[in-house]
């Protein structure tokens, strides 16, 4: 086996603005064709794509490095066996996902119209990827939307060109070229796509590119799923355990160098757990990086010099005392992993989401204070992190929201493939990952049949209406299991347990262990009369 390597593709090129126009209506063309909707159209589909990335295994994680200094560890973890993997669940379960279900909660007469859902594909999509993780956040939306029957023109991130190069390659190579398309460019090149019509738009990356695409998508009444990012809390009560949040928090910041959505963002701490957490922070990050960060191969750097200078603006912005790393080299894209202890809650570093390594702490007198600045600081952030005891974990849960959430744990919802992954709120809408990604483009559409023996049952309906007609619709209303107060009203075979009684289960008990001994007594008396 020869693999590919990324000498053998050509250089990123921007695809002309002037042609997207006609990719789109291939696309959209091929799809009313019905070419994609059969199950051995997609799976044979799903299954050419897993041989293109499997031969361009060597490509793929050379691209990540180049982008991203990436480490094959990482690469293979994260994005490479990630993919394989989904089209592997997908193949396994596609057409168990595509058959008819019986619709619920249908009534008893409504059942002889034989109620169903199909899943039908929505038709020619957009998918728009991020540069931080570029071959799963761009190729786990397109393995959805091939499940489900969808066309698609892929967008890859332009912060991630050699990641891009491969893509496109491997796309032209495993998809029919009719129903499969990769556009590459900025801004300009997003633009002219945003003014086609599609049928659903796939955005990962930022709240600020997320509104305008939820804009325009507006337009046209285009349906989007959004996964954007968000000021993700990390919460620390003081039954947490100090050395276990502190490996598992400081992880998040070196995987992919931060470059992640649901790391956190900052992390709150219950004032007596502060000196024990920041001493096991400096213990964690002495075992994964004894020799430091720089010239650490396992430690991505930063994809570009403007997001390297953004970060250090908002490292130098904070106010708070730096007690781990600080090191940058602009020149190299390092970025240390930082732990910066705060005083305030209206520190840059918990009011901007870094998505970087920086890890900023701040201390709180309780448990309600933290829940408090959570919600103040980002109502509902793309991920939520407790640490504590159950009853601890189950307050933050029940007073906040987050598009998901890890109990003594960072990121482990994330890192499920087959559960569902999404934002609520400024972050994000709609969901994804296993069957999720199936449903995110597909349509449930009701379908009734209404057999033609039925008309004498339903005539009621036509015109002229008559009393008699009346009379035969309100008798379909349904009877109220509550009162005017809107008590719940109990059954007839409920007041029969209870006796007629009220009260508890206990006391209607009690009086059905009389009953039964009435009863007793009065057999006795009645076999001795006989």
């Amino acid at each position: 086996m020869i693999y590919l390597k990324m000498d053998d593709l050509p250089a990123f090129t921007h695809t002309p603005v002037d042609e997207i126009s006609s990719i789109h209506d291939r696309v959209v063309r091929i799809f009313h064709a019905h070419t994609t909707r059969s199950l051995q159209y997609r799976l044979k589909q799903l299954r050419s794509l897993y041989w293109g990335l499997k031969d361009a295994e060597p490509a793929l994680t050379e691209a990540l490095k180049l982008d991203l200094g990436k480490s094959a560890h990482e690469s293979w973890m994260a994005e490479i066996m990630w993919c394989l993997n989904d089209i592997v669940f997908v193949c396994k379960n596609l057409e168990a996902w595509m058959r008819d279900e019986n619709a619920p909660d249908i009534p008893l007469m409504n059942q002889l119209m034989r109620p169903r859902i199909r899943k039908d594909p929505l038709g020619a999509v957009l998918i728009i990827g991020a540069f931080n993780f570029p071959f799963m956040l761009s190729l786990c939306p397109l393995i959805g939307a091939i499940a489900a029957g969808c066309t698609a023109v892929l967008k890859p991130s332009e912060n991630a060109p050699n990641s891009a190069r491969i893509m496109q390659h491997v796309i032209e190579q495993s998809l029919s070229p009719d129903a499969y398309q990769v556009v590459q460019g900025g801004v300009p090149e997003t633009t002219a796509l945003l003014e086609q019509k599609w049928d659903k738009i796939f955005y990962t990356g930022n709240p600020i590119v997320g509104k305008i695409i939820a804009k325009k998508a507006a337009e046209t009444l285009t349906p989007v799923t959004l996964e954007l990012g968000g000021r993700n809390p990390a919460i620390l009560s003081k039954h947490a355990d100090p050395r276990l949040a502190a490996r598992r928090l400081l992880w998040t910041k070196l995987f992919c160098a931060g470059q992640v959505c649901v790391s956190q963002n900052y992390v709150l701490v219950d004032k007596e757990l502060l000196p024990a957490l920041t001493h096991e922070l400096g213990q964690a990050l002495r075992e994964f990086q004894p020799n430091g960060a720089k010239g650490n191969e396992d430690y991505s750097r930063i994809v570009n010099e403007r997001q390297w200078d953004r970060l250090k603006s908002l490292l130098d912005s904070t106010e708070g005392k730096i007690l781990y790393g600080g090191h940058t080299d602009r020149d190299t894209l390092l970025f240390e992993p930082t732990v910066v202890q705060v005083e305030s809650a209206d520190d840059p570093l918990l009011q901007v989401e870094s998505f970087g390594p920086l890890i900023p702490i701040l201390a709180v007198q309780n448990l309600d204070e933290a829940i408090r600045i959570a919600n103040d600081t980002d109502a509902t952030p793309l991920a939520m992190y407790a640490f504590g005891s159950k009853a601890d974990n189950a307050k933050v849960l029940a007073e906040t929201r987050s598009g998901g959430a890890t109990l003594n744990d960072a990121m482990f919802h994330a890192s499920m493939p087959t559960l569902p992954f999404g934002g609520v709120g400024d972050s994000g809408q709609g969901s994804y990952r296993g069957r999720e990604s199936f449903n995110c483009f597909t349509h449930r559409r009701s379908i009734t049949q209404t057999p033609g023996w039925l008309e004498g049952l339903i005539d009621f309906r036509y015109p002229p209406y008559t009393a008699k007609k009346f009379k035969a619709i309100k008798q379909m209303a349904d009877t109220p299991d509550f009162d005017r107060q809107g008590n719940a009203k109990k059954s007839l075979l409920w007041w029969l347990l209870l006796l007629g009684g009220k009260g508890s289960v206990a006391s209607a008990g009690a009086r059905w262990a009389v009953l039964v001994s009435l009863l007793a007594v009065g057999a006795r008396m009645l076999a001795r009369a006989r």
